[in-house]
């Protein structure tokens, strides 16, 4: 068969399969199962660590997927939701993560080639969990700065994951059961780097996980907010699972539906857990709920998580073979930002109003504060900005005498505990490099980095290009290259015109998340002269958004 997933999603709705761990309970495993002859010697118990059964039990493992299989699953996952380094440290078996998801793809791949016809192909998903620990909340309550976990921590135990998955022969990588983006953004970030490296690309899907009824993920995001940060990468889905049951899943569903240029998945609990921590949602009842988001036109990819057995997935695949896919919206270039919640630039608003006072450089007090080492009064110094009406609050540690990563770090982690502060995006604000990127190691949210230019020249202003993008975040371009600041006019479109120029062709930058800054020179040494410089700067704006589409202009008058 020659029709991809994709466009094999435009034609019809998909079927997930269900949980693996509730199939896994009813085999009523013991610890020598989980032990194996492999693990005989283990100090540690094992009993529960079900990716470790691909090693162990494999045949139990294959016999579960042609359940769902049987059952009209078109999809199934590895089962490796907590195949890393970081999750697999808790049995101290670090050093089996390559075999288990290796492994568990191999028996993935395996039983859907036994099922699959030219008809109905059946795809293989890397399970992506989103591990133990979390980037963006600290687990001292007397510490708000501290992470029990690192970007770079993350990223290195999700690329492990992703090369064995990819070794294994899967079809496509699944992020799911995202409770912090930034988490997420690593993993994202790590298949990046793998697919570079090993010069391939594979289908990602991203779910995401709304932990209750305040429409929240448990890292404080909105659904949108969400979407915004995790769009930078040109998935093939993104959705909602596990937590909540059906009904309640619906309105963010919706939102992602709406909003989301992607195919949406949706594949909830067997409803919320009984007093004995069991679902009670028999396939009836949660085929009925999901009858309304495939009539309703919300969804391309259903399922279940914790609760749903091959029954489920069967009555599922019977109501979805009735049933339209999702057609996918045509949505409007713009330009999309997140913290907690989303902020988006639209045309009728045209107007990022942008917080400077957390910029050691543009505020004597914030200076103070940062220098003292008083980063408790500096929070309150971003919390007033953003009470004040600040979109964005643009955050800025370049001064000779603070040590610029450590305080940028700190302060973000610290603004990322403050749910009134991290509401809205971040602008990352250095002269630089290594300040921008260890600060966007921080953001669950999508931000804005200020600012690169080709003053260093062509190689790399796309290499920081390209960074800044991995990482998700917009980016603003001052208007230097390699023979310094523009100073008039033609100097200002000219440089605007080819850093454009290289980063939609050369980096694959999306054009709406291009701001320039075609800068005001500060050297005028007269009124007259000074308002040629500002005449100059207002020509170049202008003619920066008549002919570099979809580009945002920044600047004003010094």
């Amino acid at each position: 068969m020659n029709k991809t997933i994709k466009d094999i999603l435009k034609e019809r709705i998909l079927i997930l399969d269900g949980a693996m761990g509730t199939m896994i309970q009813r085999y009523k495993l013991q610890e020598k199962d989980f032990r194996g002859t492999q693990f005989v010697n283990s100090e540690n118990d094992l009993k529960g660590n079900n990716d470790l059964l691909s090693i162990t039990r494999p045949e139990i493992i294959k016999e579960i997927h042609a359940e769902y299989l049987k059952a009209g699953a078109d999809i199934i996952e590895t089962n490796t939701f907590s195949g890393t380094i970081i999750a697999q440290a808790d049995y101290k078996l670090e050093s089996a993560v390559y075999d288990i998801n290796f492994q568990s793809a191999k028996i993935a791949k395996q039983a859907a080639k036994e099922f699959s016809t030219p008809d109905k192909p059946r795809f293989v998903a890397g399970a992506i969990g989103p591990t133990n620990r979390t980037a963006s909340i600290s687990p001292k309550v007397e510490d708000p700065s501290f992470r029990h976990v690192t970007f770079d921590d993350l990223r290195i135990a999700y690329k492990q994951q992703v090369e064995a998955l990819l070794d294994g022969n899967v079809d496509l990588l699944l992020v799911e059961t995202v409770f912090d983006t930034l988490n997420c953004k690593a993993a994202l970030f790590a298949i990046s780097e793998v697919f570079e490296e090993k010069e391939i690309e594979v289908p990602i899907m991203v779910s995401g996980t709304i932990t209750d009824e305040s429409g929240r993920t448990l890292s404080g995001q909105t659904a949108e907010a969400f979407l915004n940060s995790v769009s930078h990468i040109p998935l093939l889905s993104i959705g909602f699972n596990c937590a909540l049951g059906t009904n309640a899943m619906r309105p963010y569903i919706k939102d992602l539906s709406d909003k989301s240029e992607f195919f949406i998945s949706a594949y909830p609990n067997a409803g919320l857990p009984n007093e004995m921590g069991e679902y009670d949602e028999t396939a009836e009842i949660m085929g009925k709920q999901l009858e309304d988001f495939m009539n309703s036109g919300l969804v391309n990819i259903v399922g279940g998580c914790c609760g749903t057995t091959p029954d489920h997935i069967a009555e599922f695949a019977r109501i979805a073979a009735k049933c339209k896919a999702r057609e996918i919206p045509n949505l409007k270039t713009q330009m999309k930002l997140s913290g907690l919640e989303a902020v988006t630039v639209t045309e009728e608003s045209n107007f990022l109003n942008i917080g400077e006072r957390t910029n050691v450089m543009g505020s004597i007090k914030f200076r103070r504060l940062i220098k003292e080492d008083d980063f408790e009064q500096a929070l309150s110094v971003a919390l007033q900005q953003v009470e004040s009406g600040a979109q964005v609050i643009d955050i800025n540690m370049d001064d000779g005498l603070i040590e610029g990563v450590e305080s940028m770090v700190h302060f973000l982690n610290l603004t990322a505990s403050d749910p009134d502060i991290s509401r809205v995006p971040v602008m990352i604000d250095s002269s630089k490099w290594e300040i921008i990127e260890e600060g966007l190691k921080c953001l669950q949210g999508k931000g804005i980095v200020n600012s690169i230019s080709l003053k260093e020249g062509e190689e790399v202003f796309i290499k920081h290009a390209k960074t800044i993008l991995k990482y998700g975040a917009a980016v603003v371009v001052m208007a230097f290259d390699e023979k310094g600041q523009a100073v008039d006019y033609k100097d200002k479109i000219r440089i605007c015109e080819r850093a454009y120029n290289i980063l939609i062709k050369e980096v694959g930058f999306p054009a709406e998340d291009i701001i320039f800054d075609p800068n005001i020179l500060t050297v005028a040494t007269g009124i007259e002269e000074h308002n040629n410089y500002a005449v100059d700067f207002f020509r170049a704006s202008k003619w920066i958004k008549e002919n570099l589409p979809h580009a945002k202009v920044s600047g004003g008058v010094s």
